[in-house]
């Protein structure tokens, strides 16, 4: 069996109202992550949340959600392992806290949140079109963001 301390993990972090293109985005790079065997979180909601969570599905993949409710309500179809907060968007820390680093994709107050809390625990953040915040690196492609994402991570182990 594999620890969790020796597996990567990794959050795509975005909002629940997001474009057909931030969909696929989200999608496309969470498949590609459970391809790599990456544990990845989310907040486990809709948007692009569910579109990630899709894709590790996908890749083969476990997608953990760090959800703000106190039970499954709000939680989409594609998370393997759920954790109940009731903290509401409180819960961002907990999900930032618990991986290497963050892929943000578009985004709103939440995930700005995100990336500030990712940032300032000297992790590595890829946007594609998200805020744009010092320090965090701007990505163009999915292959691009999760190549970059590894590389930085594997490098600072």
């Amino acid at each position: 069996m594999i620890l969790a301390k020796d597996t990567i993990r990794i959050a795509i972090i975005g909002a629940r109202e997001a474009s057909p293109e931030g969909l696929k985005f989200a999608y496309e790079v969470g498949k590609l992550l459970g391809e790599h065997g990456v544990i990845v979180y989310t907040g486990g909601a809709s948007g692009i949340m569910e579109a990630a969570s899709n894709g590790v599905q996908a890749g083969g993949g476990i997608a953990v959600g760090i959800l703000k409710e106190n039970d499954l309500d709000g939680a989409n179809d594609y998370i393997n392992i759920p954790v109940m907060t009731g903290m509401g968007d409180l819960r961002n820390g907990i999900i930032i806290r618990s991986v290497q680093g963050a892929i943000a994709v578009e985004g709103a107050y939440g995930t700005l949140s995100e990336i500030a809390y990712t940032l300032s625990d000297k992790k590595p953040v890829l946007a594609y079109k998200s805020w744009d915040i010092p320090g965090s690196i701007n990505t163009e492609t999915p292959s691009q963001a999760v190549d970059t994402i590894l590389s930085i991570i594997k490098g600072n182990n």
